[in-house]
C-alpha cells in the first residue's frame, strides 16, 4: 500500500497525487478524465474507464492429439466461469477429431457461448450474453423450480415404477449445472468489474451470496439425481405401500423446508430463515423411520432405501445452510447500514 498525504489547493480543493506506475500502466495523459466511485465501505475507486466499457478477456488453449479430453473440457468450463469473453482452441496442425464434439457439448451446456469462427487449426468461442439480461434472482428461481420437480418426480417414479421418469430426473441435473455455472460466471464478472456491479445494481457481497446459494441448490439437485439412481435399483423390489408413504411424506416435508429457505432469501426474512432451520429436526425423525423400514429388506435392497433416506435428509441440511447464508448476509447488511 502506498501512503499519500492529502494537500489543499486554492484553499478549498483537496488533492492526492496518483502513483506514477499506475499512470503509465493505464496510459493516462495530461488532462485525461478519470472516474471516482465511492464504495460502500468508504474507500474510493479511481478508474480510467469512465464509460463503463467492459474489458475484453481472451483465453487460448493449445492442444494436440494427445490432449486429455476431460482435462480440456474442465479448462473450458473454468475459462467460462472465470469470465473470459473469448476462448480460442488451436493446434499447430489439424485439430483432433474429438474437439468438435467436445466444443459442441460445452456450448450446449454453457449459457451464451457460441462458436464464431472455425478453421482446420482453430475454433473461437465467444460469449454473446449480456450479463444484465440474466438477473441472478431469476436464475435462482429457475434452479429452485427444476430442483423441486426433480425430487417430486423421483418419488413419483418410485411409487409408479416409472423408469423413464427416473431417467428424465437424472438428465435434468445438467440444466441445474448450467445455471449454476452462469451464476458463478456472473459473480466473477462482478467481482472484477465494479461498473458491471453498478449496472446490475448488485453489490459484490450480494453477488457472492447468490453464488453460495446456487452452489447449495446445485448440491440438492445432485441428491435428486442420486435418489433417481436408487429408484431405478428399487423398482420392482419394494411394493410396501407403508414404506412408499413414509418416503413420500419425508420428501414433501424436505421440499417444504427448501421452499421456506428460498422464500426467506427472496423476502430477506431473518425470522423465517431461523424458523426454517428449526424444521430440520422433524425431517431427521421421519428419515429415521425410513431407515427402520429398510431393516425389513435384504441388505442389497436396504442399502438403496437408506441412500434415498440420506438424500432426503440432505435436502433439509442444505436448506438450513441456505438459511445460515441468509442470516449472515442480513446481519452484515444491518451493520453496514448503521
Amino acid at each position: 500500500m502506498e501512503i499519500r498525504k492529502v494537500q489543499i489547493s486554492g484553499g478549498s480543493s483537496y488533492i492526492v497525487s496518483l502513483p506514477k506506475n499506475w499512470i503509465k500502466q493505464t496510459k493516462i495523459q495530461k488532462n485525461d478524465p478519470v472516474g471516482l466511485i465511492v464504495q460502500r465501505d468508504g474507500t474510493l475507486l479511481v478508474t480510467p474507464n469512465i464509460k463503463g466499457e467492459k474489458i475484453q478477456k481472451v483465453k487460448e488453449f493449445e492442444i494436440a492429439a494427445s490432449t486429455d479430453q476431460t482435462y480440456l473440457l474442465r479448462c473450458l468450463i473454468g475459462a467460462y466461469i472465470a469470465g473470459y469473453d473469448t476462448i480460442k482452441i488451436w493446434a499447430h496442425a489439424r485439430l483432433p477429431p474429438f474437439v468438435l464434439g467436445l466444443v459442441r457439448d460445452f456450448t450446449s451446456n454453457a449459457v451464451g457461448q457460441e462458436v464464431v469462427e472455425e478453421t482446420e487449426t482453430a475454433i473461437v468461442i465467444k460469449d454473446l450474453l449480456n450479463p444484465s439480461e440474466m438477473p441472478f434472482d431469476n436464475t435462482l428461481k429457475r434452479m429452485s423450480v427444476i430442483v423441486k420437480g426433480m425430487h417430486e418426480d423421483a418419488v413419483i417414479a418410485l411409487k409408479t415404477g416409472d423408469k423413464a421418469l427416473a431417467d428424465d430426473v437424472i438428465s435434468r441435473d445438467t440444466d441445474v449445472d448450467r445455471l449454476h455455472w452462469l451464476i458463478a460466471r456472473q459473480n466473477n464478472l462482478i467481482v472484477g468489474d465494479i461498473n458491471l456491479s453498478r449496472k446490475m445494481n448488485i453489490p459484490i457481497s450480494m453477488a457472492e451470496e447468490y453464488f453460495l446459494i446456487s452452489r447449495i441448490i446445485e448440491r440438492i439437485a445432485d441428491h435428486g439425481t442420486r435418489i433417481a439412481y436408487n429408484v431405478l435399483e428399487l423398482i420392482g423390489k419394494t411394493e410396501n405401500a407403508e414404506l412408499i408413504d413414509v418416503i413420500e411424506e419425508a420428501s414433501a416435508y424436505a421440499l417444504s423446508i427448501f421452499h421456506s429457505s428460498m422464500d426467506a432469501f427472496h423476502n430477506k426474512d431473518l425470522i423465517k430463515a431461523n424458523d426454517t432451520i428449526l424444521m430440520v429436526k422433524k425431517l431427521e425423525d421421519i428419515c429415521k423411520t425410513i431407515s427402520t423400514h429398510a431393516l425389513k429388506y435384504e441388505s442389497q435392497v436396504a442399502i438403496f432405501i437408506v441412500h434415498i433416506s440420506d438424500s432426503i435428509r440432505r435436502i433439509g441440511d442444505y436448506s438450513a445452510d441456505i438459511c445460515e447464508v441468509i442470516i449472515n448476509h442480513l446481519i452484515g447488511e444491518e451493520e453496514r447500514a448503521e
